[in-house]
């Protein structure tokens, strides 16, 4: 897929491409070693520590996702929001797949300082530093992994949910089996698109099941007037045949299937498909035909409160992190001011 057709098919995964490589090569010029960036660089780019983002930088939270590690982290990174990227977009939608990204991101730098935090307290642990899009990454993976359980779809394919968990798996084990992975936040990542895509997807099951009791209302509606329509018509002498039925009056899901294509009428009504009354003429028992069209039911869309039930999940998420944030800061302001 090229840059022009993932734009058009999800522009914001390519905004956030654009913007992690962008970056990586302004650090480059600016002198930033591109496999092994120090510690004081990192930290002057935005990199998320303890001290300063639970401090007086909690701008870190976001700024640390679009920073990297080295070229082998960028690239891993990079490749796994394109894969997840062109999917998700089109699937939740460009402004909320933004929000899911940012918010993961967020979840897992909280989660991140919070391990750190109770690590430092319980003498175990010490701060460190830590940057890079995966925390938002598997929030969007988690999401996907909602979605195929929901059996959501994008342009007429279902996820395989099995191939998902596997993705998903994997990295939650490599991120256990090799050092310096921020575990936590790819659970936190993880924990908090799982909880945004969840009334994302029962508003989407939701509204799937009224779609389908619609049609079947008007499936009903239409075999009721094709019925109708071959009493009216019948003749004692003529039988019709289920061949007859497809033929003037086709199946209504095959119209709705393709909205373009256009029903053929047979209008030559032959001898070997009409019988013949006692002088022998024709007896035209046909019915007349029904457009299916007709019957096409109304797009059914969810209620109000469902619309804004993902917006309202993401407030209480926001509402929940600034909680956090407050909680880990006035505990490090009150060890600070008793050993002072």
């Amino acid at each position: 897929m090229t840059i022009k057709q993932l734009f058009a098919t999800a522009p914001i995964t390519t905004v956030l491409l654009i913007s992690f490589i962008g970056l990586f090569i302004i650090q480059l010029l600016t002198g930033v070693d591109a496999n092994d960036p120090s510690t004081e660089q990192l930290l002057n780019w935005g990199a998320n520590a303890l001290p300063y983002t639970m401090g007086e930088d909690p701008w870190r939270l976001i700024t640390s996702g679009f920073l990297h590690i080295g070229l082998m982290h960028l690239l891993f990174n990079s490749f796994a929001m394109y894969f997840f990227g062109q999917i998700a977009e089109p699937m939740f939608g460009s402004v909320k797949f933004l929000a899911l990204f940012l918010l993961a991101v967020v979840g897992g730098n909280v989660l991140n300082n919070y391990v750190t935090w109770q690590a430092i307290i319980d003498g175990s642990g010490q701060p460190g530093l830590s940057a890079g899009a995966s925390g938002g990454i598997m929030g969007i993976g988690a999401a996907l992994l909602v979605a195929a359980f929901f059996k959501m779809s994008v342009n007429g394919m279902v996820l395989n949910l099995k191939s998902l968990i596997i993705i998903m798996g994997i990295n939650l084990v490599y991120g256990f089996a090799v050092p310096g992975i921020d575990n936590a936040g790819h659970i936190g990542g993880a924990i908090t698109g799982l909880l945004i895509a969840l009334p994302i997807a029962l508003a989407y099951r939701k509204r799937e099941l009224a779609q389908q009791a619609a049609m079947a209302q008007a499936q009903q509606a239409y075999q009721n007037a094709v019925q109708a329509s071959y009493a009216s018509n019948h003749q004692p002498s003529y039988q019709t045949s289920s061949r007859d039925n497809q033929r003037d009056n086709p199946p209504l899901t095959n119209i709705f299937a393709d909205n373009n294509s256009q029903t053929p009428v047979d209008s030559n009504n032959t001898a070997d498909t009409a019988d013949f009354d006692q002088s022998g003429g024709y007896i035209n028992n046909y019915p007349t035909y029904i457009d299916p069209k007709k019957f096409a039911p109304e797009p059914v869309d969810v209620s109000l409160i469902w619309r804004l039930l993902p917006w309202l999940v993401m407030l209480v998420i926001v509402i929940g992190f600034l909680w956090w944030w407050q909680d880990i800061h006035n505990q490090i302001l009150q060890i600070l001011a008793a050993t002072e």
